[in-house]
């Protein structure tokens, strides 16, 4: 199929008069899956939200199957046929799998004819609908009980059964494990063999191409081109996004590893892992890979106190400790970043400053009271250190991307001065020119003599950022690799032991 079913021409849009979008263009043809590329602040999520009918355009033309759309709301989007899956998960908890695929549409749903819900006929059709996509969800159970990972898959079932032509997936991926990538993975593949057309957001490369008939980059709000998947590499992609060559994702190693600082006996937690011994070094940076559920971020919930173990010893610098919660994990020295940076990073309504200091303000008063020019000096100094692009340190962390969100949530938990720092997923959801900046901020801490325990879905990031991986297979540590030794296939050989 080669027919247009959705333009946009010259869209426009500015905030506070900053352009978010400059005179941006795309075509999207039916039954193809169209990537649009660009780095945190590039304009997707602005045009996106245009798309769907969350705002309106200063300037520009959508047209939906040969007709300019006038009536740019989020109800008329709908009914027109163009659905997005949201990487922010939006369902309503208390309701059921059933109620929240077909939420506002049960009336049609439900096909009772006196306007009384049927909640049986909807969970069978929800049923019968998630069969028919090779979901495994029970309809009936409430959104509350599902992982992340499942309710993704519900929103991607929400999307696909309204019918739409257009559907916009927004790191579709991004919280789901490979055997639900492949399902989705089959899933677009039909739609597009129904003609449905796909534009697809996401900041891993390897899914780009193998998923992408069409690509289109944006950088800084403005259009920059659009080519075939086919006609492109990841180099020549990521030279597109970020204006310049990358040549090396990952810094070379330079950090000299020093003493023992951090070194774990024998961890175990009641139905989440056991048996977990290592160690850490100064300087070093040990990665954790396994498939989703195999412990690794139960592992660093136990070590920071979130999720005490039930059993095992850790030491730091050689003295045993007793960690009950992160109170007393930061008062030994060990930091952690969540894999949730908008629920357990930042406050996303408190300032650039105020996020930074969020952990340490002890460090900054004088008496009772926060000392305004002392905490001002440290985090000025915080944001040069950590190139942190912001408008100042008042700028609320809400309106920053998403790479320099990342960087103020482990700015905060440097401002401890750990001498241990767990990072879980530290460059998921960011851009590839950001995920660079945070490779070589991880790298330069270790420089510094601080353990770093790096956990990462990605394989090609453990292996370009590690010193050791230690891979884990439903709980069970069943490997610790050395760079030399590691490669992908002997990672997924000891990943599904």
């Amino acid at each position: 199929m080669t027919e247009t079913i959705l333009q946009i021409k010259n869209l426009t849009k500015s905030f506070s008069g900053i352009k978010a979008l400059d005179d941006v263009q795309l075509t999207i043809k039916k039954g193809e899956v169209h990537a649009l590329m660009g780095e945190n602040g590039a304009g997707k999520s602005t045009f996106m939200k245009i798309l769907i009918g969350l705002l309106n355009p200063d300037s520009g033309e959508i047209i939906y199957d040969g007709n300019i759309i006038k009536d740019n709301s989020v109800s008329e989007i709908s009914k027109r046929g163009i659905s997005m899956i949201h990487q922010e998960i939006l369902i309503i908890p208390e309701l059921t799998v059933a109620q929240n695929i077909f939420l506002g549409r049960e009336r049609e749903i439900s096909g009772n004819k006196n306007g009384w819900l049927n909640d049986k006929n909807i969970a069978v059709k929800a049923t019968e609908f998630l069969r028919e996509l090779g979901v495994d969800i029970d309809a009936n159970i409430k959104m509350k009980y599902l992982s992340v990972a499942q309710m993704q898959m519900v929103e991607i079932a929400k999307a696909v059964s309204n019918n739409a032509r257009v559907i916009i997936m927004d790191e579709p991926t991004s919280a789901i494990s490979d055997k639900e990538v492949s399902t989705l993975f089959r899933i677009i593949k039909d739609l597009k063999s129904k003609g449905v057309a796909i534009i697809y957001i996401s900041h891993k490369m390897d899914e780009i191409f193998e998923i992408s008939d069409t690509i289109t980059v944006l950088r800084d709000g403005k259009y920059i081109a659009t080519k075939n998947a086919s006609e492109l590499d990841k180099n020549s992609l990521i030279a597109m996004m970020v204006g310049r060559e990358i040549n090396n994702m990952f810094p070379e190693p330079v950090a000299e590893k020093g003493k023992i600082i951090l070194s774990v006996k024998s961890l175990n937690k009641k139905g989440k892992f056991a048996g977990i011994s290592f160690e850490v070094h100064a300087g070093e940076i040990l990665g954790i890979s396994g498939l989703m559920g195999a412990g690794r971020t139960e592992i660093a919930e136990a070590i920071y106190g979130l999720s005490p173990a039930d059993g095992g010893v850790i030491f730091i610098n050689g003295q045993e400790i007793k960690i009950k919660s992160p109170r007393d994990a930061v008062s030994y020295g060990i930091g952690y970043v969540s894999e949730d940076r908008k629920r357990l990073g930042f406050i996303p309504q408190l300032s650039v400053s105020k996020n930074l200091t969020l952990a340490s303000l002890s460090k900054h008063c004088r008496g009772i009271f926060i000392d305004n020019q002392k905490e001002n000096k440290a985090v000025d100094q915080m944001i040069s250190d950590l190139k942190i692009k912001t408008s100042g340190r008042n700028q609320k962390v809400t309106h920053l991307s998403g790479g320099n969100q990342q960087k103020v949530v482990i700015g905060k938990v440097l401002a401890t001065l750990p001498k241990v720092l767990i990072l879980d997923e530290p460059t998921r959801g960011v851009d590839v020119g950001a995920k660079f900046e945070i490779y070589k901020l991880i790298n330069n801490l270790a420089v510094q003599g601080i353990a770093i325990i790096m956990i990462s879905s990605e394989l090609p990031e453990i292996l370009g950022i590690s010193d050791r991986i230690l891979v884990l297979s439903k709980g069970v540590q069943t490997a610790i690799l050395s760079r030399s030794e590691a490669t992908q296939e002997l990672i997924m050989k000891y990943s599904i032991q």
